[in-house]
């Protein structure tokens, strides 16, 4: 037998009922195994699609789990220090200040400070919305975001990044994500921009749940993350 912590977040959570779970499955169980032995016993869960972290990196679903992992179901999903950093990633529960990550970022070298603030809105997929939450995986986040300013910096030359996400309640017209850059030049700004926010949005596991108005529920939004390994488990 091996022993490893499910680490559950969003939809996956409130369909198993816990933020972590302890599970012993025989020695050369795969993380495909896991899930539906786990949904076996909750149903709810085969109905939910996922793809598969095993230790904080997206992993294969045929991947054999080993004594010890730390392992997460990933469902659709919507992460430092100093201002001398050259990118910087942050999770925050207060609201984000544009301003002063653009002070930290912009130099007398750069020539443009390019700022991206994604804000609720009050309407998606014709329905209206009252606020947003958001959940993420922290270490993970941090882990997948890191890589990301790495490519970025190999892609465009940039002086110094920053993205702030936001978690818990964003009512109506607040900021849940920001990302500043500054650059020498506008372009490679504004594409490093938007390469940080595309890819964020697609790979980093975030989660974020829509409250709607006038009594008709919540639900959660988002696309399984592109970078995954093995597809999805959908049961």
């Amino acid at each position: 037998m091996v022993r490893v912590t499910l680490r559950c977040f969003a939809a996956v959570r409130e369909a198993l009922g816990t933020d972590s779970l302890v599970v012993e499955v025989v020695a050369g169980t795969t993380l495909e195994g896991l899930r539906q032995k786990l949904a076996g016993q909750t149903p709810g869960l085969s109905r939910i699609p996922v793809v598969f972290a095993q230790n904080r990196d997206y992993a294969r679903a045929d991947s054999v789990l080993r004594d010890g992992d730390e392992v997460a179901f990933i469902p659709p999903i919507s992460g430092g220090s100093g201002a001398r950093d050259l990118y910087r990633f942050d999770l925050v529960r207060e609201p984000i200040d544009p301003r002063a990550l653009e002070a930290e970022c912009r130099t007398d070298a750069d020539g443009a400070v390019i700022t991206f603030l994604g804000t609720t809105r009050d309407h998606n997929d014709g329905a209206a919305v009252q606020q947003l939450r958001y959940e993420a995986y922290p270490e993970m986040a941090q882990k997948v975001m890191c890589a990301l300013f790495e490519e970025a910096i190999k892609r465009y030359p940039i002086t110094r990044a920053r993205v702030v996400h936001r978690l818990g309640d964003v009512p109506i017209g607040e900021t849940s994500v920001a990302v500043v850059v500054a650059s020498p030049h506008r372009g490679p700004a504004f594409d490093a921009c938007r390469f940080l926010i595309d890819r964020l949005k697609n790979e980093v596991p975030i989660w974020k749940r829509e409250q709607l108005r006038d009594g008709d529920g919540v639900r959660w939004i988002g696309d399984l993350p592109r970078s995954a390994g093995g597809g999805p488990g959908t049961g």
